[in-house]
C-alpha cells in the first residue's frame, strides 16, 4: 500500500490534513525514549510494477517529502529523522544520486538504507554512506533467496558499527516467508525451496538455528567486534 496515492498528491487541499497527521503522531511521542527515530517516508521513489500507471508521481512525492521533514522538525522531536535510500549504485557524497536520494540524505539526521543484495554490495553501500559522518542504520535486509542473509550481512554491519534491522520475525499472516515472486506465482501447493524472510516458525522454533545463534553472539559482542563463527569454536566448548 502506498499513500497518499496520486489523487491525494495532486489535491493540495488535503495537505493540511497530512501536516496534522505527521505532527499529531510525532508530537505525541516526541520525547518518548521508546522511539529510536522517525522514518518519515518509506521508499518514496518505489516504482514497483504493482503501482504502474502513476507517471509524474516522483516529483510530487519529492516535494511532499521535503514538507514532511519540515513538519516533523516543527514538532521538535528528541529523536532523529530519516528516510532510507534503497536503490542505486552510488550513494557517495557528490556521487550519482537521484534528486530524491539527495533530498533523503541531506535531510536525514541518521543515514538509513535498505539492502537485499550480496554481502559485497552491502559492504560497498555501507562504505559509501559512512562518508556522511553520521550514524548509519540498515533498516531492511535479509532475503535469503536474494543473497541477503544473516551470515553474509550481519558480521559486516557489526564490523562497521552499523545498526541492523532485518525484515521479518515470526511466520504468520503476513506470509513473508514467501519470495517477492509470490505476487505473480502463489505458493499454494508447495513451500518455497528456501524461506525468503522470517526467523522463527509459528511454533516459536528457529527456521535455522545457526542464524539465531549468530544473532545472539553478535548482540553480546562488544561494539565493532565480530564474534567467532560457531563453526570455528571447538566442539568441547560448544557443548557447555
Amino acid at each position: 500500500v502506498q499513500g497518499p496515492g496520486m489523487p491525494g498528491l495532486r489535491d493540495r487541499a488535503r495537505y493540511p490534513g497530512y501536516k496534522a497527521y505527521v505532527q499529531g503522531v510525532i508530537g505525541a511521542f516526541a520525547k518518548d525514549d521508546r522511539i529510536l527515530g522517525w522514518d518519515v517516508w518509506n521508499e518514496p521513489d518505489n516504482g514497483a510494477d504493482q503501482y504502474k500507471g502513476q507517471e509524474g508521481k516522483e516529483p510530487l512525492v519529492r516535494a511532499l517529502l521535503a514538507q514532511v521533514f519540515d513538519w516533523a522538525r516543527e514538532s521538535d522531536p528528541s529523536q532523529p529523522l530519516t528516510s532510507g535510500v534503497w536503490i542505486g549504485n552510488d550513494w557517495t557524497p557528490g556521487g550519482k544520486t537521484s534528486p530524491m536520494e539527495k533530498l533523503q540524505l541531506a535531510q536525514s539526521d541518521v543515514v538509513t538504507f535498505h539492502d537485499y543484495s550480496w554481502p559485497e554490495t552491502f559492504e560497498r553501500r555501507i562504505r559509501q554512506l559512512l562518508a556522511y559522518d553520521r550514524p548509519v542504520i540498515c533498516t531492511e535486509y535479509m532475503a535469503r533467496g536474494n543473497g541477503s542473509t544473516f551470515d553474509g550481512s550481519l558480521p559486516i554491519g557489526k564490523r562497521y558499527n552499523v545498526g541492523m534491522i532485518n525484515w521479518g520475525f515470526v511466520d504468520g499472516k503476513t506470509q513473508t516467508r514467501l519470495p517477492w515472486d509470490s505476487w505473480q506465482k502463489p505458493y499454494v501447493l508447495a513451500e518455497p525451496t528456501i524461506w525468503f524472510h522470517e526467523v522463527f516458525r509459528n511454533d516459536g522454533t528457529p527456521y535455522r538455528q545457526a542464524e539465531t545463534d549468530l544473532i545472539r553472539r553478535s548482540s553480546a559482542a562488544p561494539k565493532g567486534v565480530v564474534p567467532v563463527a560457531l563453526s570455528e569454536v571447538p566442539a568441547v566448548r560448544r557443548q557447555r
